[in-house]
Formats: structure tokens, C-alpha cells, sequence
């Protein structure tokens, strides 16, 4: 693996795009919209399962190549950070298709009589899990972005070097006539008034 911060930022920023990506797709907790549905919310679930391990994978391996260095890399940091997160985002995602699942053998073994009042009962229940699993994906991708920043900035020994490069290849200016003339003694007498 090549230990660049511009490939790193990108792996960070393509992780935070993809949980994102998720956030959107969550069904809305919006009364006016069908309350989720358990293929839906197993399918989410499925998807941020192979979110967190990519995000593991990142971990392990950076770690196993930087353990070989004696280091650990920032890029390695800000993965290993964003797994807290989404693991959250997955309880919640959890709870919710627990729930529905629970409501779905309801329905079987007692019927559809009374499993559109029990479903409407238990709707605040899972907006409240889909608000939790929306905000720790929404925690997770900034934890990302956050950490593709620190990744992407130049160290103070770079910008350092930067600017005395840039200092010792450019020659000292002369100034413009307009200066040079400004900066004259104001009592002269200029020709030609």
C-alpha cells in the first residue's frame, strides 16, 4: 500500500461519501410517508455491514503495514475512529429491524386484524431508532472528512520548506516607477507646473 496523503484523503473522503450515501437512503421518519419496512431496513443494515468492514479492513491494513514501520499513520486513526460511529448506526438500524420483525409475526400468528393500529403504535419507536441511525451516519462521514482534512494538510515542515524554496528561487524585485516616484521627497519641485 502506498502511504501518500493524497491517497489516504481520497479513501477517507470515498468512505464518507459512501456512508452519506446511506443516510439518504433511510427511510423517512416523515408521518406522511409508508411506515418502513423490514426488506428495506435489512437491506440498510446489509449495506453498513460492508461499510464498517471496509472500514476495518482499512484499519487492518494500514496497521499491519505501519506496525511493520513502528508508526502508526493519521489515515489509520481517523478509519479506526469512524467504526465507533457507524456501529451505533448499525444498533440502531438493529433495534428497528427487530421491531419490525417482531410486528411481522405478530401479524402472522394473529392476523391482519389490528396490525395496522399495532405498526402506527409503534411508529415514534422507529423514527426515534431511523433519527439515532441518520445521526451516527451523519457523525460517521464528518468523522471521515475531518480526518481526510488533517490527512491532506502539509506538515509544518513542508509548508517550511515550501516557502523557502519559493523565497530562494524568486530574485528580489525592483519596484514599479509609480513607487519609486511616490516614494520621493515630497519638497522637490516636480518640472514642468
Amino acid at each position: 500500500m502506498t502511504d501518500t496523503s493524497v491517497s489516504n484523503a481520497l479513501a477517507l473522503r470515498a468512505s464518507a461519501l459512501g456512508f452519506d450515501a446511506l443516510r439518504d437512503n433511510l427511510p423517512s421518519t416523515d408521518p406522511h410517508h409508508p411506515s418502513p419496512d423490514a426488506v428495506t431496513i435489512a437491506r440498510r443494515l446489509t449495506e453498513l455491514s460492508a461499510l464498517i468492514t471496509d472500514l476495518a479492513d482499512e484499519v487492518l491494513l494500514r496497521s499491519a503495514e505501519h506496525g511493520l514501520e513502528g508508526r502508526s499513520a493519521p489515515a489509520t486513526v481517523g478509519f479506526a475512529a469512524a467504526i465507533r460511529p457507524a456501529c451505533e448506526a448499525a444498533s440502531a438500524l438493529g433495534a428497528v429491524a427487530l421491531r419490525l420483525s417482531d410486528l411481522d409475526q405478530e401479524e402472522h400468528l394473529h392476523g391482519p386484524l389490528g396490525a395496522k393500529d399495532r405498526r402506527t403504535a409503534e411508529r415514534p419507536l422507529l423514527d426515534s431508532a431511523l433519527g439515532i441511525a441518520r445521526g451516527a451516519l451523519r457523525e460517521t462521514a464528518e468523522s471521515l472528512r475531518v480526518a481526510a482534512a488533517t490527512v491532506s494538510l502539509p506538515s509544518l515542515r513542508t509548508q517550511a520548506a515550501l516557502l523557502r524554496s519559493v523565497a530562494a528561487a524568486s530574485p528580489p524585485r525592483s519596484l514599479p516607477p509609480a513607487a519609486v516616484s511616490a516614494a520621493a521627497p515630497q519638497n522637490r519641485m516636480a518640472r514642468g507646473r
